[in-house]
């Protein structure tokens, strides 16, 4: 099974995170930031991994350290459970829509850090969370995980279901992206033989 765990300490956060990539999508959350819990418990369920976050952050200040900080315990423990990625199929890609919104996520775990964020949040929050984090949480998941992340909105207006239906999109497309290759088992997904 490939499931690791992580511990992150800073000035700013505290953060124990467990994932298992083979899992079926259970979550156990406690962030500090209640927004953040239901795209998490949705990432989990949509990815069929197993997740469990637990976070003791600075939100007397704001969410943005916490939000920040998980994204990059999550993007470090997606690196680590793939290991060398033999066998894995590298890309996954997912246009899924909710609603009235439409949201494409691609993937590709090349080894090299790139996200292209094409979002257009239209309210700076929804509850009290900050909209703009959602691009922070995904600028830290792939500079740790090492994945070229592209999301696009196709459409849509509803910032909740904006950020809801990203959350669900990128977690489908990792679950494809990270999914083993049964034929291709001994093989790293790359002609150079390394990723």
């Amino acid at each position: 099974m490939r499931t690791v765990a992580i511990q992150r300490k800073t000035a700013e956060t505290d953060i124990d995170l467990k994932l298992n990539l083979d899992g079926s999508g259970k979550s156990t959350l406690d962030t500090g930031c209640g927004f953040l819990d239901h795209m998490l418990t949705l990432f989990a369920s949509h990815g069929r991994f197993d997740l469990s976050v637990t976070c003791k952050g600075d939100t007397y200040v704001d969410d943005h350290h916490t939000v920040e900080d998980i994204g990059i315990a999550l993007g470090q423990a997606f690196f680590e459970a793939l290991g060398d990625k033999r066998g894995i199929h590298r890309y996954g890609d997912t246009v899924l829509p909710m609603d009235e919104t439409l949201i494409l996520s691609a993937v590709d775990f090349s080894g090299r850090a790139y996200l292209g964020f094409g979002l257009e949040i239209p309210t700076q929050k929804v509850g009290t969370f900050d909209t703009e984090l959602v691009e922070e949480f995904w600028l830290g998941f792939i500079r740790k995980a090492e994945c070229a992340l592209h999301i696009r909105q196709l459409a849509g207006k509803n910032s909740h279901h904006i950020i809801e239906g990203t959350f669900k999109s990128v977690a489908r497309s990792l679950r494809q992206a990270v999914r083993i290759d049964t034929e291709f088992k001994d093989e790293i997904p790359s002609t150079k033989g390394v990723l």
